[in-house]
């Protein structure tokens, strides 16, 4: 037998997250342990490789390729093809990194591992208290990257020279910083620095620190308010327990009452401050580090406890009238340092005034934020893309992202149908988020917020042009919500126009797809379960266009990701003064009134003294008028703001939902009773009987936390008999649970179980935002699914 005839020899092209988390070496290690001979590169579609040797030794490599992959990898596909063996021998090795069309997916930020950690802390270690410590198993990805192949000079780390001791890790296949592209020391790598907010260098050496970190902890132990430069751009930090300077930061934040992100700086403490489930604790501890929300722990100490364990506390200001605290672990080297310093939990907030995006360019960060901040934290390695903190919370044994961003953007999500032609998605207008997608591959950006301003529609656009970048996405197709207002739509409409086409690279003119908003959230919770439907949808939300105008928001939709029907909604109500009653909770609580009285109503007992009579009657004629200034609406988050208002919440909102959010928080555990919402044979629930019950509840003086309970569990169980009935109409067996409303807890968990008690398959949002931040997800899966008809 010929000696080729004992040699197999094997081309092999892997494709997903395969660049930057150590493969190549991975795949060097075993190759070489199996006695194969052959080369690994990177391309710009992922990892292309050829082994030859014994049969059993590749049979042996193409096993453990996938099996034993490095903790980062997300192998999406593999492809293997036989050629003849040429003989060759010796060794294995890695290979320059070649260009082309990229199409490799960039993989998002991983907080720092244990053997990372370990060195931070070794006083006998090279790279002991070095701030920007990381391998191929951690650190900086997607915020470093400029364009791919994912190599050094294609990220902000091209302009650090490795050191003899760093180029000789990165050369050696048996360190694990083998071609780990941010691979530095403190002798050539990143450093970080101490400014005043005039941007004056601070000597650590003024208050006996050893270094930057240890500075910026002696300032915050002392009631300092730092702007800290992080992975993907600035936030700012105070002691969580310090009254004084929580209070000091949302006066300068000019953010009046929504909640702050803690860090704690490890499980421990996190569990001394919210209870934690099994899940919320893997969210804490996974590669992503996303805010957790979880429930303040009973007992919970505020600074005003002159009997408070001081590890177990946090100022008042940090999160008023909330059930939940958000609750994060450190996730970079810094991070880690930081907390250990300062030895206690830390307020870690955007870096930025309330409604602009976060700062993370320097020179940006010392304009803005030197009225905030007493001093700064910065560091000499560029940001290349801002990302905010994620946010996750836990329900029904599992997590849902809330907020989509650090450490999951830029993930690749697979479309049920492959889009014909290149999409891009562009999303709704809060929670702002883009999506990409070609063929089966989608990607959807990190979060921008609420395209309210300038600045933050320019980032919008910087991110969609990085993206399509990264991915070589030229949009053909350009998928949008049908709101002839929102910017994201105008920037859609834009793309049509030639005079606009070099915002996107490659664009020459586009197909515009209109999408309604809710079949959106519909069409996004499908596809992020491999569903192309039918199913029957509960979305609820705060609000999304309707038809004529209309303001829906309460929707049961029976549809696919090409169509939808509508099978019911919430009783429709006025919404007075339009914007205006999202804003100012008791608007609402007006309109249903009239709503159900059919006349003035007299004014609430919980709006005495707080809202004036004549106001109130205005408001209620204008509700009573059908007039234009108060179009009519379905939505469920203003039904929340009325039963809120009648409880004595907000009068005017200082951010989106706190008044459903405040509700939520308030209700008794204990409350079993349920008020009437009755589902009429059109499918219509009737909130009026429960609006009434609630009112006369709290005229009687019954305490919020029973009126929030039984309003809760009275719109979950009209929600599950509208869903049942309307499912078994149509001989449907999946119910689809999104929107804005279902990120409550409460009705979420309470809908979802009698669903399932009733034999129907409940699908609900996990990876993809259920508000506003997954609109773009579902845009892009129905323009898919359009595009394949």
């Amino acid at each position: 037998m010929p000696a080729a005839a004992t040699r197999r020899r094997a081309r092999v092209r892997v494709e997903g997250v395969v660049q930057g988390v150590g493969f190549r070496p991975h795949v060097h290690r075993i190759a070489t342990e199996l006695g194969l001979a052959g080369e690994v590169r990177n391309d710009a579609r992922g990892v292309e490789l050829e082994v030859e040797g014994a049969p059993e030794a590749v049979v042996a490599f193409l096993r453990r390729l996938v099996d034993a992959a490095p903790p980062l990898a997300r192998i999406v596909n593999v492809d293997v093809h036989d050629e003849a063996p040429t003989g060759a021998a010796g060794r294995f090795a890695i290979g320059a990194s070649r260009g082309g069309e990229p199409r490799a997916p960039v993989a998002p930020d991983a907080a720092t591992c244990d053997d990372c950690l370990a060195e931070l802390r070794d006083p006998a270690d090279r790279r002991y208290r070095y701030p920007f410590v990381n391998c191929t198993n951690c650190g900086p990805r997607f915020t470093i990257v400029r364009g791919v192949p994912y190599d050094r000079p294609n990220t902000t780390m091209a302009g650090f020279t490795m050191c003899p001791d760093c180029q000789a890790e990165y050369d050696d296949p048996a360190d694990r910083r083998f071609h780990a592209q941010p691979n530095a020391c403190p002798a050539c790598g990143p450093q970080a620095r101490l400014l005043d907010r005039i941007g004056n260098p601070v000597d650590p050496a003024e208050v006996g620190a050893r270094d930057a970190i240890a500075a910026t902890a002696y300032a915050l132990r002392g009631g300092a308010i730092v702007a800290i430069k992080g992975i993907g751009g600035y936030h700012l930090a105070c002691r969580a327990d310090d009254e004084q300077a929580v209070a000091a930061l949302r006066a300068r934040k000019r953010r009046e009452e929504k909640p702050f992100a803690l860090m704690a700086p490890d499980l421990a403490t996190a569990r001394t401050l919210v209870v934690l489930d099994e899940a919320a604790e893997a969210a804490l501890l996974s590669v992503e580090r996303p805010i957790v929300l979880a429930p303040r722990r009973d007992g919970l100490a505020d600074v005003a406890d002159p009997d408070a364990d001081a590890d177990a506390a946090v100022a008042v200001a940090v999160a008023p009238r909330s059930a939940e605290l958000g609750v994060m672990l450190p996730y970079s080297p810094l991070h880690h340092l930081l907390l250990a310093d300062t030895g206690a939990t830390l307020v870690l907030t955007s870096g930025n005034v309330s409604d602009e995006p976060i700062a993370y360019r320097d020179d940006d960060a010392l304009a803005r934020l030197a009225s905030i901040a007493d001093l700064f934290l910065v560091h000499d390695r560029p940001v290349e893309t801002r990302v905010d903190d994620s946010v996750v919370r836990a329900a029904r044994g599992t997590t849902t992202v809330l907020r989509r961003s650090r450490g999951y953007t830029p993930r690749e999500l697979k479309l049920p149908v492959a889009a014909a032609r290149p999409v891009l998605a562009c999303g709704a207008e809060l929670k702002a988020t883009c999506c990409l997608a070609r063929g089966e591959r989608a990607w959807i950006g990190h979060h921008i917020g609420d395209l309210r301003t300038p600045a933050t529609l320019a980032s919008y656009e910087e991110g969609i042009v990085h993206l399509a970048r990264l991915f070589d996405v030229r949009p053909e197709v350009v998928a949008h919500d049908l709101h002839p207002q929102y910017l994201s739509t105008a920037y859609a409409e834009s793309l049509e126009g030639v005079e606009r086409v070099e915002r996107v690279e490659g664009v020459e003119g586009v197909e515009l797809v209109g999408v309604q908003h809710h079949h959106a959230h519909l069409a996004a919770c499908l596809a992020e379960h491999g569903a192309t439907g039918p199913a029957l949808g509960a979305i609820y939300d705060g609000a999304g266009y309707g038809p004529g105008g209309t303001v829906w928001g309460g929707e049961l939709l029976a549809g696919d990701l090409d169509g939808f029907e509508r099978a019911g909604h919430l009783l429709p109500v006025r919404l007075p003064g339009g914007d205006a009653a999202a804003r100012d909770p008791w608007r609402m609580a007006c309109a249903w009134l009239v709503a159900a009285c059919g006349e003035i109503p007299p004014l609430p007992r919980a709006l005495h003294g707080r809202v004036a009579p004549a106001h109130w009657e205005a408001v209620a004629r204008l509700a009573a008028s059908g007039h234009a200034a108060a179009p009519i609406t379905t939505s469920v988050g203003r039904l929340f703001d009325a039963v809120a208002a009648l409880c004595g919440g907000p009068l005017r909102i200082a951010y989106e939902g706190q008044a459903a959010i405040e509700l939520e928080a308030c209700a008794d555990a204990a409350e079993r009773g349920a008020y009437e919402v009755p589902v009429g044979d059109d499918l219509v629930l009737d909130a009026r009987p429960a609006i009434l019950a609630a009112a006369a509840d709290a005229h009687a003086g019954e305490h919020a936390s029973a009126i929030s309970a039984r309003f809760h569990r009275g719109l979950a169980d009209a929600t599950v008999r509208a869903c049942i009935r309307a499912a078994a109409e149509r001989g449907l067996a999946t119910a689809v649970l999104s929107g804005g409303a279902f990120q409550n807890r409460r009705l979420l968990e309470q809908t979802a179980t009698q669903l399932e008690q009733a034999g129907l398959r409940v699908l609900t949002p996990r990876l993809v935002p259920p508000g506003d931040g997954g609109v773009s997800y579902g845009q892009a899966a129905i323009a898919a699914a359009r595009s394949a008809a």
